[in-house]
């Protein structure tokens, strides 16, 4: 048993899934509230496309695709860069960059 548990720890590190991984990394300003970033709802995307927001490892289309978001999802922005932003959400936390045509409702 141990060593299938060590077998996934080492696939699980080698694919990504255990420590995401910025290519353009930013400082999320650590307080009770997250005042440091605004807050804002992933929406407008076509249901009969996509139907996903692309989160990538940093701010434009020719970085990797690592995560994914819907409509009605939140999330704090703490960088800009051009029309992208640096974003956290969900739980356990995640970070990457979203394009912020598809942001609204925002807050703070």
């Amino acid at each position: 048993m141990k060593r299938v548990g060590l077998f996934l720890a080492i696939i699980l590190s080698a694919s990504g899934a255990a420590a995401q991984q910025l290519a353009v990394d930013f400082t999320i300003i650590e307080d009770d509230q997250a005042a440091g970033c605004a807050g804002a709802t992933v929406m407008g995307l076509n249901p009969n496309g996509d139907g996903f927001l692309a989160v990538r490892s940093g701010p434009g289309t020719g970085y990797a695709k690592i995560d994914q978001l819907y409509n009605g999802d939140f999330v704090r922005t703490c960088e800009i860069s051009g029309p992208w932003y640096g974003v956290y959400y969900g739980s356990p936390r995640r970070k990457g960059w979203v394009h912020g045509n598809w942001l609204g409702n925002w807050a703070g």
